[in-house]
């Protein structure tokens, strides 16, 4: 198979979603590896790296796209490389498309396979592609969280850990998954006073017996949720529900029960948010200030720290991505439940549940293509 490494061009994005070793391997087992000049080098993987193992480099995205029968990136095609793809090319990467109905509609018109990063799901309910970049993302939100609760950035002025007399900031993470319980960790390992708002009892039960002291429990409802912000100096939105958009928990009119110069950082926006004033932010221009809360809405965070992104992101994507380049879409899918989750758009049809239902389109089972 003929593979596309195009490089990143979303705002700030120095991801790459194959390193030189994965190159290496996909040559190794017959396959052509095309690599868009200085892809890799946002995360110090250099051209004469991924040449060294047996890829090609190609000057422009165009010819990338052109020669590639599957195309590997990290994050979704954006506007400007829609006329790149046409029908029947692969593409695996991160898409979100409940988020975006227009970038959704564009996929649908190429007549592409899109097979999505965050969908793809193994029978414990596990995402093992979002996972990586969730943990990335978790551990990031409290680092930015706690710089923009520095006076300097508009925030409360406040140490997230304290100092001994001094309270220590008040951190509520809605959501007790893997950006949660990686949010939670580092806020309490910085010894906030954490609070986890979660759905699931079982759930709860399982962070009870990891988290340590300083972090709270408390079943997520409308009560509770006005409750914790009310007193919270900081707020990370870590809300998921695979493949459709996250529920906004909090709405407008909650943010005057928040204190001046408090912060989110809604890590679902990706999702759309799980708060109703965030819209997506750059790392260029990461916040915002509504009714004097600061937002942080970053859709792109793990691109701020690249080099450990992008090996804990290929880390988990190569097994699939091989898998895909020595069976091929139908049979890679038809053989890997995990992998046919992942299947989101086929030949301008919706083959995903969640993204129908957020735009009202209609749904077709992905097996129907399998033969």
């Amino acid at each position: 198979m003929r593979i596309g490494i195009p490089k990143e061009i979303k705002t700030n994005e120095n991801r790459v979603s194959l390193v030189p070793a994965g190159a290496e391997a996909l040559v190794s087992a017959g396959h052509t590896v095309y690599v868009e000049k200085s892809a890799g080098e946002g995360s110090s993987f250099s051209d004469e790296q991924y040449v060294a193992v047996g890829a090609k480099i190609l000057n422009t995205a165009d010819e990338v796209w052109k020669e590639a029968e599957m195309i590997i990136k990290v994050k979704e095609p954006i506007a400007v490389e829609w006329p790149r793809m046409r029908k029947g090319q692969v593409i695996f990467t991160y898409f979100h498309y409940a988020a975006d109905e227009k970038l959704t509609k564009a996929h649908l018109d190429s007549g592409a396979i899109c097979i999505a990063y965050e969908t793809v799901e193994l029978t414990n309910g596990d995402l093992p592609l979002l996972i990586p970049m969730s943990e990335v993302a978790g551990r990031m939100a409290v680092q930015e969280g706690a710089k923009y609760l520095e006076k300097l950035y508009g925030g409360l002025g406040l140490l997230l850990g304290g100092v001994p007399g001094v309270q220590p900031a008040n951190v509520v993470v809605l959501g007790g998954g893997i950006v949660g319980i990686n949010a939670a960790k580092m806020a309490a390992g910085m010894g906030a006073k954490v609070t986890i708002l979660d759905l699931s009892l079982p759930r709860l039960r399982y962070l009870s017996d990891v988290m340590p002291a300083n972090v709270t429990l408390i079943h997520s409802n409308r009560h509770n949720v006005l409750e914790q912000i009310a007193t919270a100096d900081l707020v990370i939105g870590g809300v998921l529900i695979p493949g459709a958009k996250a529920p906004k928990l909090i709405r407008k009119e909650d943010l005057k029960l928040m204190k001046k110069g408090s912060v989110i950082v809604d890590v679902a926006i990706d999702q759309g948010g799980c708060v109703e004033t965030i819209h997506a932010t750059t790392h260029e221009n990461p916040v915002y200030v509504v009714d004097d809360v600061i937002h942080y809405g970053v859709a792109n965070m793990p691109g701020g720290v690249p080099r450990t992104s992008t090996l804990a992101l290929t880390n988990a994507t190569f097994p699939y991505a091989l898998t895909l380049a020595n069976k091929g879409w139908k049979k890679a899918c038809k053989e890997d439940k995990a992998l046919l989750k992942g299947l989101n758009v086929i030949d301008g049809k919706v083959t995903y549940q969640g993204v129908a239902e957020a735009f009202g389109m209609t749904y077709v089972a992905a097996e129907t293509f399998l033969g």
